[in-house]
């Protein structure tokens, strides 16, 4: 039992042991950072200064924007540290720590979308009863689910790890901890956590994704029935940056944790790693910024602001 115990701590592998592309991956990740945290403040910003800002919509893409800082911040942070340093090290509490936070931020992150969803569809096809349905009491409790699933989702995902034993290799060939990565280095049998990882993620991201898929069934298919094509597209529009963000979370998310042995194709894990875990929540305000219209109009009114009170 005490040869079991001796692994106190794990070293992140991560990318190309060369200093140089070390050195380029530093500078760009931390590129990529500043513009996650800046994107999303500015989104959340202006979503709480602007009041034409006020609808359930936007509520719901402030708190998207709150949940993508989070979620960045979960790996970004030890990772840049990584990179410019030479300690690439995390002790076996932080590494359980982050995959509780990192599941949580992401769960959370796929139950706002699928409040995002149903907001959507209630807003095309079922208009006249917006108001009445999608009142400021029910967005808090949506909102609030979308936490508390993420938190399930974490306890259920961190908590079995506890009990695993460490007494052989402790290199994770990832920039991060994550559960594939953890799980073939431990010397305990590890099914049960496989079963646990694949039985949860379907719960949680399948009921998620249902809810979305259904919201947008019904919200295409009311959108055909509509006669004009400028009817069509400005009904679409409302939608599309949702759908785009949609499709970008769940398909490299799924494509991950779907295949749980890492071993063999650790580089394409990687890749899509950073897709849904740092391009995403970058990507995210962006999107919203450039394919949402009032968004994009307060956002050039809170510069304007800005601009006029610097010159005075």
């Amino acid at each position: 039992m005490a040869n079991q115990t001796v692994i106190t701590e794990f070293i992140l592998l991560g990318f190309s042991n060369n200093p140089c592309i070390q050195v380029f991956l530093f500078f760009l990740f931390l590129l990529m950072y500043a513009i996650t945290l800046l994107g999303n403040i500015v989104i959340m910003l202006v979503i709480k200064t602007e009041s034409s800002l006020g609808t359930p919509m936007f509520y719901f893409l402030s708190h998207l924007a709150f949940v993508d800082i989070c979620y960045s911040s979960v790996t970004l942070p030890k990772l840049l540290r990584n990179l410019i340093t030479k300690e690439k090290t995390i002790s076996w509490e932080g590494c359980i720590a982050q995959i509780f936070f990192f599941f949580q931020a992401a769960c959370a992150e796929v139950f706002i979308l699928s409040a995002m969803a149903y907001d959507r569809y209630v807003a095309v096809c079922n208009p006249l009863h917006y108001t009445t349905t999608m009142k400021k009491e029910i967005c808090r409790q949506l909102v609030g689910g979308a936490w508390t699933m993420g938190f399930l989702y974490g306890v259920t995902n961190a908590l079995p790890l506890t009990s695993l034993h460490f007494c052989m290799d402790n290199k994770i060939n990832h920039y991060s901890c994550d559960i594939p990565s953890l799980l073939v280095l431990s010397c305990d049998e590890t099914i049960t956590n496989y079963i646990i990882l694949l039985s949860s993620s379907f719960l949680f991201g399948l009921t998620s994704f249902f809810f979305t898929l259904v919201s947008y069934i019904y919200i295409i298919a009311t959108i055909m029935k509509i006669r004009s094509a400028e009817g069509r597209s400005k009904a679409f529009s409302t939608c599309s940056s949702h759908l785009i963000v949609v499709v970008l979370f769940y398909g490299t998310g799924y494509f991950r944790y779907l295949r749980p042995n890492s071993s063999t194709s650790s580089f394409i894990d990687q890749l899509f790693s950073i897709q849904y875990s740092i391009s995403t929540p970058m990507l995210n305000p962006i999107i919203y910024s450039l394919k949402t219209k009032e968004v994009k109009e307060a956002i050039k009114k809170l510069v304007r602001q800005r601009l006029l009170t610097h010159v005075k």
